[in-house]
């Protein structure tokens, strides 16, 4: 793990309450559906514990990892609530992930029999998930290939078949193509499940749900929905809010990247400060010297973009190309001081720079922002 920089005037702030909030606000939207909160990613940038404390504070019903060395990460911290593996689980590692209590996912037939074999091993009953490919293609049972692997799981004493899922891949999408092949997805698993209920079996858990499912099918709140961006504040796309609007909630965006000044300088016009010299000063200027660069998670792409950041409520665009450690940052006659406080990504004043900004000028999408924010940048939570 890279080590945190403490020692350095910058850091993530983490909203406990905004994360605890945003649960909060998304189960009014669910009602009687269960929310999973997805933590993978190190909580999409916030930390995995923070997020997962917050979320359970909120009233997410449980967790959704990607790794079993995340779940491992959560427990270790304290944390009992169900963990859900979101992808299928190598055979090396199944011991370990049923010896912390997390739930595999079953996306194959290779991985039902692996499953079997370690739960059996391990002694005592496991709780599964069957995930089905209804058209994401990345992972999961076909639908044809689902009463194959289901016969391998419930011949087994040492499984149980909690869950049974899949994945949308275009419910944030407007068009018609997109809510389209998103209907034919609930289609997809509604048949699987139909098929599954002929022959007496019926899982305990359905969801189909991401946070655009949440927000855009209510016929996609089954059982639970796997809620991941919307938990830290972000929309996957502007129309989705109409969801919250109609029962009167709003997200919280719940991470911010502050800094502090660490130098300052005047500089004269026609220099090209930083690496490159991309960019001559079109007048004499103040040029400031922030501690966060693209190691921390400030893309390097968002100076030609024409990003800013925030002084004393204000914008002031970069003077140059963003180096791996320091951003410099064009004041104009503007003077400020060593220590003066810096908002990358939040809110200061009645100024605000989201992650929706620095996604729209770096021609990329919110979820790769906060997952970006580098492992040496400290988080600090707060309420």
């Amino acid at each position: 793990m890279s080590a945190e920089g403490w020692r350095r005037p910058a850091r993530a702030e983490i909203s406990a309450g905004a994360i605890a909030h945003n649960a909060r606000a998304l189960s009014t939207v669910l009602g009687s559906t269960k929310l999973i909160a997805v933590v993978k990613a190190n909580g999409y940038g916030h930390g995995v514990v923070n997020a997962a404390r917050a979320a359970l504070d909120g009233g997410a019903h449980s967790l959704a990892v990607a790794l079993v060395d995340e779940g491992v990460e959560l427990r270790e911290a304290g944390v009992t609530a169900p963990i859900l593996l979101l992808a299928e689980t190598p055979p090396d590692t199944i011991a370990d992930a049923l010896a912390y209590s997390l739930t595999l996912t079953i996306g194959s037939l290779e991985g039902a029999r692996a499953a079997v074999a370690g739960a059996t091993r391990h002694g005592g009953t496991h709780p599964v998930h069957l995930k089905v490919d209804t058209g994401m293609h990345r992972m999961g049972v076909a639908p044809g290939e689902v009463e194959g692997v289901v016969d391998v799981l419930v011949a087994s004493t040492a499984i149980d078949l909690e869950g049974v899922y899949t994945h949308f891949s275009v419910a944030d999408g407007a068009s018609g193509a997109d809510r389209t092949f998103t209907r034919s997805q609930i289609d997809g698993l509604d048949d699987v499940l139909t098929t599954l209920a002929a022959r007496d079996v019926r899982p305990r858990v359905v969801h189909l749900a991401n946070s655009a499912g949440a927000l855009g099918y209510p016929n996609a709140r089954r059982d639970a929905a796997r809620v991941g961006l919307a938990l830290y504040g972000y929309l996957p796309s502007a129309w989705l809010g109409g969801a919250l609007e109609e029962h009167g909630v709003e997200l919280r965006p719940a991470l911010t990247l502050r800094a502090q000044v660490s130098a300052v300088r005047r500089v004269r016009a026609g220099e090209a400060p930083s690496y490159g010299r991309r960019r001559a000063l079109g007048a004499d200027s103040w040029i400031a010297t922030v501690p966060f660069g693209y190691a921390d998670g400030y893309p390097r792409r968002l100076f030609e973009a024409g990003a800013e950041v925030l002084i004393n409520a204000r914008r002031y665009p970069l003077a140059g190309t963003v180096t791996m450690d320091q951003l410099l940052i064009d004041l104009g006659d503007d003077e400020v001081h060593v220590g003066t406080e810096v908002v990358l990504l939040g809110t200061q004043g009645d100024e605000a720079i989201t992650a929706d900004e620095w996604a729209r000028r770096g021609a990329t999408i919110s979820w790769e922002i906060l997952c970006g924010v580098g492992a040496r940048v400290p988080r600090v939570v707060v309420a």
